[in-house]
C-alpha cells in the first residue's frame, strides 16, 4: 500500500492527523484552481472549504478509478462552478500590488491571469478545465451539466476573447 492510500485509509477512519496531511497536501493546487475559476480570492477560499468538507464526508466513496487528485480537483471543479452560477460573480481587478514591482516575466504573467479572469463565467470555467487540467470535452459536459457542444462553442469563444484581449490590453475591465 501506498503513502497515499494509507493517508486516505486512515482519513476514513477519522484520523485528524492523517486529514491535516491529506489537506496540506493538496490545498495549494486546490486553492489555485478554486482563485482561477472564480476570480476572487475570499470565494476561492470557501470553495476550497466546501470541497475539503465533501472530500472527506465522501471519501469512502472513491473508487479510485482515477487519481485521487484528478477526483478531488472534480469536487472543486463543481463547487466553484456552483459558486459561480449561484453569485454570479463580478470579476475584480487584479490588484495593482501584484504587478507594479515584478518584473517583467512576472507582469506578463499576471496580464494573462487578469485575461483569463475577464472571461465569462462559462468560457472562463471551459477554458481552464480543458486547457490547463487537461478535461475532455465529454468530461466538461458531465462535470458541468452542459453538452459537449456547448464545451466546445465555450472553448472556442474563450480562446477568440483571449487573443483579443492579448493583443489589445485596454480590453481587460
Amino acid at each position: 500500500m501506498d503513502d497515499l492510500s494509507a493517508l486516505i485509509e486512515a482519513c476514513i477512519r477519522h484520523d485528524r492527523i492523517a486529514q491535516r496531511k491529506l489537506y496540506d497536501r493538496y490545498k495549494k493546487a486546490m486553492f489555485s484552481l478554486a482563485y482561477r475559476m472564480t476570480g476572487d480570492f475570499d470565494l476561492a477560499h470557501d470553495v476550497l472549504q466546501e470541497a475539503f468538507i465533501e472530500m472527506f464526508r465522501h471519501l469512502e466513496d472513491f473508487r479510485k478509478e482515477a487519481s485521487f487528485g484528478r477526483w478531488l480537483k472534480t469536487i472543486v471543479i463543481r463547487k466553484a462552478y456552483r459558486y459561480m452560477e449561484k453569485a454570479k460573480l463580478w470579476i475584480s481587478e487584479v490588484p495593482e500590488e501584484l504587478i507594479s514591482d515584478t518584473g517583467y516575466a512576472q507582469a506578463e504573467s499576471a496580464h494573462l491571469e487578469k485575461a483569463i479572469l475577464s472571461l465569462p463565467d462559462g468560457c472562463r470555467a471551459v477554458f481552464l478545465m480543458i486547457e490547463v487540467e487537461g478535461y475532455t470535452h465529454r468530461e466538461v459536459s458531465e462535470l458541468l451539466g452542459i453538452s459537449e457542444g456547448t464545451s466546445k462553442s465555450q472553448l472556442h469563444a474563450a480562446k477568440r476573447k483571449l487573443r483579443d484581449i492579448l493583443k489589445s490590453p485596454a480590453l481587460i475591465s
